[in-house]
């Protein structure tokens, strides 16, 4: 398994509406992307959005993160202060409870 974690600086007061666009229009995007896995929104405080996508290969959580770029930049770049500070990386320790 292997995960992207994307970190955004939001405009002041823009989360609300940062959150609902992606849950709407983003997540049912990314959700199709091959070898999909999980994705989770985190609302960080301080005008602060990450998001973590989980998937199967390395390739995939590499194509999410293109996916992401390219829509940010056509859906919500006037709600983001800077580009995405991105993580993406091999899952090296799993554990969960159901």
């Amino acid at each position: 398994m292997y995960v992207s974690i994307r970190k955004y600086k939001v405009v002041p007061g823009a989360t609300p509406e940062l959150v609902k666009r992606v849950n709407e229009e983003f997540a049912p995007i990314i959700s199709k992307t091959p070898g999909f896995i999980a994705y989770y929104g985190v609302d960080t405080g301080n005008d602060v959005v990450a998001s973590i996508g989980v998937f199967l290969t390395q390739s995939a959580a590499e194509e999410s993160n293109r996916i992401a770029g390219d829509w940010v930049g056509k859906n919500i770049a006037p709600l983001i202060e800077n580009a995405a500070d991105v993580t993406t990386g091999k899952v090296v320790v799993h554990k969960k409870s159901y």
